[in-house]
């Protein structure tokens, strides 16, 4: 099982709130039920993705004009990520050749942005 959270659940945030503390939840249940489904061969852990462009950023109507321009520009990177600079995590993840071992973890893949705030 893979669970999909925010590096905002790692570390809070002043301008969303609800989306880092239901994101928070999903760690803590993900990591509370990973010892559970080892027993039975499944394992479970969360990605934590750092800002990252999707087509929903533009239909955001909320979106303030600049606002497209500086996501993910305050990380090292300076950018967003792309998808597919994710999905390396995720085939990780999923591959019981390459982690067997990865129970209950979290893996944050966000340009940088987590230690950096």
């Amino acid at each position: 099982m893979i669970a999909t959270a925010t590096e905002e659940a790692l570390k809070g945030s002043t301008t969303m709130i609800d989306h880092a503390a239901s994101k928070a939840a999903v760690i803590t249940f993900t990591k509370s039920i990973a010892p559970h489904l080892a027993g039975r061969g499944v394992r479970a852990d969360v990605v934590a993705p750092g800002p990252t462009w999707t087509p929903l950023n533009e239909a955001d109507a909320n979106m303030p004009p600049d606002g497209l321009a500086r996501i993910g520009s305050e990380s090292p990177v300076g950018r967003a990520a792309q998808p597919e600079e994710l999905a390396p995590t995720y085939v990780y993840l999923a591959s019981e050749a390459d982690s067997p071992y990865t129970v209950g973890e979290v893996i944050a893949v966000t340009g940088g942005i987590t230690d950096t705030r």
